[in-house]
């Protein structure tokens, strides 16, 4: 298994106190994340959370908040975004233990509730997951479409049943 790339493990004797947490990466995690997550690059990369007991486990909440470059899905140009995602998370013992193959039922309030393993929470991989699931899967860049239209790329509208009727109606001279 190879070493987080952002790790603050908090335990669950900690999180019986309760708990602030405010982390920044610095320069080589953000370098380590941003190829993990296949970016061009991070410039900042911040958690803060509370970290609190709760009956049979642990509830983390707080927000991860970034700068960031992404690559635009149509062009590969740079596309900056910036992301501020709250988050908010129990980890239950019960969870963990599970029940083997059997299927479990979970309503909207157990969405984020994850099994916590051998008591601790790594703080750093709950900002880079919560990062992960906060990027657009598919960044445009503003010049996406001029670039691809010079390149001879039909546009969706273009491409579709009513471009080729557009078309056709062009050469009638209707």
């Amino acid at each position: 298994m190879t070493a987080p790339e952002f790790s603050h493990v908090v335990t669950l004797t900690e999180a019986g106190q309760g708990r602030d947490v405010e982390l920044t990466a610095d320069e080589a995690a953000r370098g380590r994340i941003a190829k993990r997550l296949d970016l061009v690059e991070i410039s900042s990369f911040e958690l803060t959370a509370a970290v609190r007991a709760v009956a049979g486990g642990m509830a983390v909440r707080g927000e991860v908040k970034a700068e960031l470059v992404q690559s635009c899905a149509a062009s590969g140009l740079p596309v900056p975004a910036t992301i501020a995602e709250p988050f908010d998370l129990k980890y239950l013992r019960d969870m963990a233990a599970g029940a083997g193959d059997e299927e479990i039922e979970l309503g909207a309030e157990d969405i984020d509730v994850l099994p916590l393993e051998h008591d601790r929470v790594d703080l750093g991989e709950v900002a880079v997951q919560t990062l992960s699931l906060a990027l657009d899967p598919y960044p445009r860049h503003a010049d996406a479409d001029r670039i691809l239209a010079e390149k001879g790329v039909l546009s969706e509208e273009q491409a579709g049943p009513f471009g080729a009727l557009a078309a056709l109606k062009g050469k009638t001279g209707a």
